[in-house]
């Protein structure tokens, strides 16, 4: 609240400013954005330009539609499934468009706020303990992959890259991401794969996925994203501008209806599922950004960067350190997995442990399903989960 009670005061007023504060602010969110689409590019073969050029279309459209600096944020559910499973380029846009489709039709019903209700808070929770822990274990095993005890790509590197994130784990100034980003095309260019950026121009290419991506990629990576999507990209981002902006705070219908749509045009250009979200509004409002002049200067960056270097980005991510790649996508994972400490409850926190175990041991959609039906015995229940209300029964006293 005392972060809350010190932005407040000079988050009032609403035209669109370019100054120092509000460049600053743009960036931060990067530090979510950008390991999750170099990761993604890397290991399932997203196409970066594409990823990069629809994210600045959708800051800019989001710039032009809300008065406040919303984030534009990857899917985390389903960039860590994909990730993590090796999911084609199709399957991980048909899953992006699926939950699109799902969230569009609650924001323009009007029942957004009412789904919300539905799926219990520690379920979400679980479902979000369990991604978070897969992507860091799967950034451990890229980052320790080499075989190289010096060099560019190799453990000293891992170690260094990991310091920096713990460093820099508390600053709401300088992202770790954009240090680790500036430190990796270094080595790059120092270890001989230097990046000959050029004026290679790139268009969207149109590239819809089919109607079986959207069976597969369902259960696996679309079923886990969508209570991800209507508490996150959704309901809390709403309260948390509320917070912050109260004069020009977002609907969550407003909002659903954004996250809606932009995901089904992406899709059929190949783009990386994207969301908004209470974090990045908050990072970047924790770093200068104050009205949507912040985003509407990061999407025309993001798409002239696009447009310009498409082609030639793809060997950026080809030069890309696996050690700094692996580091930054557990950093990610720790984020994910780092939210679940709000269950305060035993009840709550049994739910949440369930879930995340039947995610792991079997696959995300069943572990969903497994959730919600122990949820709902819980609930239905009280005399085996003590009441719910996370207070011990008293203890007999000792003879």
């Amino acid at each position: 609240m005392r972060v809350l009670d010190s932005l407040r005061r000079p988050l009032q007023g609403s035209t669109a400013r370019f100054d120092r504060r509000e460049l600053a602010g743009a960036f931060g969110d990067l530090g979510t954005f950008l390991p999750l689409l170099v990761g993604m590019t890397v290991e399932n073969g997203l196409d970066f330009a594409s990823g990069l050029f629809f994210a600045g279309l959708f800051n800019v459209v989001t710039g032009l539609v809300f008065r406040i600096p919303m984030a534009v944020q990857p899917m985390k559910a389903i960039a860590a499934v994909a990730l993590t499973e090796g999911l084609r380029v199709s399957e991980i846009t048909a899953a992006g468009a699926t939950v699109s489709a799902f969230v569009l039709v609650l924001g323009i019903s009007g029942l957004i706020d009412r789904a919300n209700q539905l799926v219990p808070k520690s379920v979400v929770r679980g479902l979000q303990l369990a991604l978070g822990l897969s992507l860091l274990e799967k950034g451990l095993r890229m980052a320790t992959s080499t075989r190289v005890v010096f060099g560019a790509d190799s453990y000293l590197t891992a170690i260094l890259a990991a310091l920096v994130v713990v460093l820099l784990a508390r600053s709401r100034r300088v992202p770790a991401a954009l240090v680790l980003l500036g430190g990796a095309i270094a080595l790059a260019i120092v270890s001989g794969h230097a990046l000959h950026l050029s004026l290679t121009p790139w268009w969207p290419r149109w590239s819809p996925p089919g109607w079986q991506d959207v069976v597969q990629a369902f259960p696996r990576a679309a079923v886990p994203q969508i209570p991800l999507t209507t508490l996150n990209s959704v309901v809390a981002v709403c309260a948390l501008s509320a917070d912050l902006f109260p004069d020009r705070a977002a609907s969550p219908r407003r909002v659903a209806i954004s996250v809606g749509l932009m995901n089904l045009v992406g899709a059929c250009f190949g783009a990386m599922p994207l969301c908004h979200g209470a974090g990045g509004l908050a990072g970047q409002v924790a770093f200068g950004a104050r009205t949507n002049g912040a985003v509407l200067f990061l999407g025309a960056l993001k798409m002239t960067v696009a447009v310009l270097f498409g082609a030639t980005l793809m060997e950026f991510c080809r030069a890309f350190p696996g050690s700094i790649l692996g580091v930054l996508l557990a950093a990610s994972g720790i984020e994910l997995a780092l939210v679940t400490r709000d269950q305060k409850t035993r009840d709550d926190a049994f739910v949440m442990l369930l879930t995340a175990g039947a995610c792991t041991a079997l696959h995300v959609g069943a572990g969903f399903v497994v959730g919600m039906v122990l949820a709902a015995v819980m609930s239905a229940a009280p005399l085996f989960s003590a009441g719910g209300s996370g207070v011990e029964r008293p203890r007999p006293p000792h003879m």
